[in-house]
């Protein structure tokens, strides 16, 4: 049997200037080197992955942070295609923001949901500034036991880094849960961290960075898991 390296699509803006994005070849390498978890990584900037067939042959989608993405539907496109195709999916920060802005567009049925840092002036804002900025924070997670963010982790116990100012609009909670969505961390005060979607094999999102956990040497669990989601996806296609 021929192993067939996975593809991973990475998408966003990328930028040397986002030091999320700075990190992720090493992160590749030490999943390559120290987890034997090798991936086919290619860069899909938000303008071009919308085309098209733009993610096909890919064995997982990761949204990077990079807000305000340079085109909002391309990320959107690529969020939809992962969710559709069961394709597994990871979105941080930024990726967290739009995974919740296309699943009540496509999914809830609110046409007019809008991120508020892209239309500040319109209604229906799904995602909305924090309260506090999480700019260079780090904070404790609690994590929902017998979820997906659990089994990725390995823990219900979190401390996380955050590089984002904008969040979750808590009124469209409900909404979202009765769609299907399940909200698997929160901070002590209750303020989500982290989704997904139960019913898709590996759909995982935080507002979190795992991008800077550590200094870069190790993979953070959550990209590890989303890693060797991709590996399993590659041995279906066999």
């Amino acid at each position: 049997m021929t192993y067939l390296t996975p593809r991973i699509a990475l998408v966003g803006d990328r930028s040397p200037a986002v030091r999320s994005h700075a990190r992720i070849p090493g992160l590749l390498d030490a999943l390559a080197d120290r987890d034997q978890l090798v991936l086919d990584a290619y860069w899909i900037p938000t303008e071009d992955a919308g085309a098209p067939g733009a993610l096909d042959g890919f064995d997982a989608v990761w949204l990077l942070p990079g807000s305000p993405y340079r085109s909002e539907a391309g990320a959107l496109a690529a969020i939809r295609t992962a969710r559709e195709g069961g394709i597994p999916f990871l979105g941080t920060c930024a990726g967290f923001q739009h995974a919740v802005l296309e699943y009540a567009r496509n999914v809830c049925g609110l046409a007019d949901a809008v991120h508020g840092e892209q239309d500040p002036d319109l209604e229906q804002q799904v995602i909305v500034p924090l309260a506090c900025s999480l700019v260079g924070h780090e904070g404790a997670v609690e994590i929902t036991p017998g979820t997906l963010a659990e089994r990725a982790l390995g823990t219900t116990a979190t401390l996380e880094r955050y590089h984002c100012s904008y969040g979750l609009n808590a009124d469209y909670l409900d909404r979202l849960r009765a769609h299907g969505m399940r909200f698997s961390g929160a901070e002590e005060s209750g303020q989500v961290r982290v989704l997904e979607l139960p019913d898709h094999p590996f759909f995982l999102a935080s507002l979190f960075q795992p991008e800077l956990s550590g200094d870069g040497t190790r993979a953070h669990p959550v990209i590890r898991a989303l890693a060797a989601a991709a590996v399993a996806h590659a041995a279906l296609g066999e």
